[in-house]
């Protein structure tokens, strides 16, 4: 196990005390709105890699035959298995030593993720490694290039540079920070790993409390609807999801 967790929802109610009680609606469909559009319609062996309490897991268990939650909240995995029952198997661990066999798993997703990961090179090398050739993985990842990060750094508000491809360390929202990464260092780990990459969307693209408001959480669910695929191409949303694949031996 890596001696440093960056974050440890042990103890935490994830389900409760972030997206039932805190007005989060409109990001969880745009969640579950890009995974309906990205991840295979079959598989056999699948993995929600990071899936805590399976807060998504409706959007994969008709699709996979067997389905895995991994973890390293034994808390979050407690409640899947509550939620779930036999539908799911729980796998508790470390990232960067992922307990599954190599070429393992037809298919994958890593959600709200990547924002606690300090090594991402060596986290998507396990995803890669776990995968089947021919298999997909669906990853989103915290973006850091912006348009509200763009205008707190052009305004001096921020000293992040949301332009350079160094990967922010946001150290204030929590003791061992949030990692945020622009899209370029991201494609270029995913193309050293070796994952080909045959879709991209832009995704939680209205993510403001002021635009709730303004339009409501059911509005901004149906504009996002088409701004997913539009807006992917400048990737400016708070989380950009990649439908990768493994290429065939």
């Amino acid at each position: 196990m890596s001696k440093k967790v960056i974050s440890d929802y042990n103890g935490y109610d994830y389900k409760k005390d972030f997206w039932e009680n805190t007005g989060r609606e409109y990001e969880d469909q745009a969640d579950r709105m890009a995974i309906r559009k990205l991840l295979p319609k079959r598989m056999e062996k699948f993995a929600d890699i990071g899936g805590g309490y399976g807060r998504l897991a409706n959007e994969y268990l008709k699709r996979a035959h067997k389905v895995f939650i991994f973890d390293y909240s034994k808390t979050e995995l407690e409640q899947a298995k509550e939620i779930y029952g036999d539908k799911i198997e729980t796998r508790a661990g470390d990232i960067y030593e992922l307990p599954f066999k190599d070429n393992e798993l037809d298919g994958l997703m890593m959600v709200r993720v990547t924002h606690h990961l300090k090594n991402l090179d060596k986290a998507v090398a396990e995803l890669y490694r776990v995968l089947k050739p021919g298999g997909v993985a669906v990853i989103e990842v915290a973006n850091k290039r912006t348009l509200p990060k763009m205008a707190r750094f052009i305004t001096g508000r921020s000293k992040v540079n949301p332009f350079d491809k160094k990967v922010a360390n946001y150290k204030n929202i929590s003791k061992d920070g949030f990692y945020n990464y622009h899209p370029k260092f991201v494609e270029d780990i995913f193309d050293q790993t070796g994952f080909k990459t045959e879709k991209v969307l832009s995704v939680s693209n209205f993510r403001s409390k002021g635009l709730k408001k303004i339009f409501g959480a059911e509005n901004l669910v149906k504009m996002e609807e088409s701004a997913q695929q539009i807006l992917a191409p400048v990737r400016f949303a708070p989380s950009i999801y990649y439908k990768l694949r493994k290429p065939e031996e």
